[in-house]
């Protein structure tokens, strides 16, 4: 199925359920439902105004309903977990996987928290303490400790019954878990080699030995960027000993891939990632508030700035209309570098080593694309303004901005990482106020000097 079918397919439900809500068909709502998978669900849910949610939310099987809280943004979710009461919250996530659970667990209230654990076996409860010891954004909270393990000494035969004893496998296992007696991980044995070689071979014949395990204390990011290097579906996950913990799967590096994304692109409106598109409007008033507030106090320096040179605008108007042509130019090529270094934070593709040759490259790039516009524009301002001075004026003009802006853009996402903050949040803004100051201070400042 393509992506542009798989569009018109989530438009075509988001139109019939709403259309069924309309006329009360709530019968229908719950055939639909029934008929989706809980991420189509869950994405369903966050398409809909809260009061159509809170209606759509009551007709999810509860079977379902554990799948669907995990794939739900975290503001949906809390607004669907406080309209439940704890029987409802246990029934939900008792059938979910120990890294989901985790996911999850702190949001609940105390008492459906307290439920949870108490309706949990003793070794279920242990994997989740597992899970919680570590960070949410780390390999280990992100880890599942569902995991088969074999020895090393036993034949693929030995395995192969073994899993017959079992009946069934974890999902997403491409691999099983070679281990000591100690548990200490020794490598990989896929099930293509022990489907396909011979049966009385031993383990360790047969394992792939040279499987990287992901350290628990890895930052989830990282985590992803090796899944995505090496292709991976699944990884193990070990301590600081060695010793196995559990693995990591596909699926839940899908997850970090997308919040990453989201991140980045949100963030650089200065919006959180988990915000609910229909939130109620104080809410989203007051997410939105404190950037708008930042904004404004970086125009107002701009402004300022451009009141400096008030006497200059009066007596040139000319400089009035091709001002904003000198902020704009710098604002985008700014944001084009701006983009692509926080992009390469976001890899871990730009470190001290290279940050030096990045910033000469983009100067470079600035320069050159600043003299080539500045040539565009200033021939225009002449033939506008039929004032030769004027063109050469914002030729420069925007040169000096359009280098600043290269200086700006990587710079500002450098200096934002090493003071301890995001860089995707609230970078644009900053690089705004810099293309604008610098601009208007160029521009009206080589007025000022070459035309007063």
């Amino acid at each position: 199925m393509t992506a542009a079918t798989e569009r018109d397919k989530g438009r075509d439900r988001l139109e019939v359920v709403t259309d069924a809500l309309k006329r009360g068909a709530l019968a229908e709502v719950r055939a639909t439902l029934d008929a989706m998978h809980p991420a189509e669900t869950a994405h369903l849910l966050e398409s809909l105004p809260p009061d159509e949610r809170e209606i759509v939310w009551e007709l999810v099987a509860q079977r379902h309903e554990g799948d669907v809280l995990m794939h739900l943004r975290e503001d949906v979710r809390a607004s669907l977990i406080r309209e439940m009461d704890t029987q409802e919250l246990v029934a939900a996530t008792w059938k979910l996987d120990t890294d989901d659970l985790a996911d999850i667990l702190y949001e609940l209230p105390d008492t459906a928290i307290h439920e949870v654990l108490r309706s949990m076996d003793e070794q279920n409860r242990q994997r989740l303490e597992a899970v919680l010891s570590y960070p949410e954004d780390s390999a280990g909270g992100l880890m599942n400790v569902d995991t088969i393990t074999v020895r090393s000494d036993v034949t693929l035969d030995v395995v192969l019954r073994y899993l017959r004893l079992r009946g069934q496998i974890p999902e997403m296992t491409d691999s099983l878990i070679v281990v000591d007696r100690d548990d200490h991980f020794l490598g990989v044995l896929t099930l293509t080699d022990l489907l396909t070689k011979s049966p009385a071979l031993a383990v360790e014949q047969v394992m792939q030995k040279d499987v990287e395990a992901i350290p628990a204390e890895l930052p989830a990011v990282e985590v992803a960027q090796m899944f995505e290097r090496r292709d991976l579906i699944s990884a193990p996950v070990v301590n600081s000993a060695g010793r196995l913990l559990g693995r990591i799967t596909i699926d839940d590096v899908v997850d970090v891939i997308r919040e990453e994304a989201e991140h980045s692109l949100l963030g650089m409106a200065g919006l959180g990632e988990q915000a609910d598109m229909f939130a109620p409007v104080l809410v989203s008033t007051r997410y939105r508030a404190l950037w708008l507030g930042v904004n404004l106090l970086t125009a107002l320096v701009a402004s300022w700035v451009i009141g400096l040179f008030e006497t200059t605008i009066q007596k040139v108007v000319a400089l009035a209309v091709l001002m904003p042509i000198v902020a704009s130019m710098g604002g985008i090529a700014g944001s084009q570098t701006l983009t692509l270094v926080i992009r390469g934070i976001a890899l871990r593709q730009i470190e001290s080593s290279n940050a030096r040759r990045l910033l000469t490259k983009e100067l470079a790039v600035g320069l050159l694309n600043g003299v080539l516009w500045a040539i565009v524009v200033a021939v225009i301002a002449i033939l506008w303004f039929k004032d030769t001075e004027i063109g050469i004026i914002i030729a420069a003009a925007i040169i000096i901005n359009l280098v600043a802006a290269a200086l700006a853009g990587v710079a500002i996402p450098l200096i934002m990482r090493r003071l301890g903050a995001d860089p995707a949040l609230g970078g644009s803004v900053i690089l705004t106020t810099v293309t604008d100051v610098v601009g208007f201070l160029a521009f009206l400042g080589l007025a000022t000097l070459f035309l007063m």
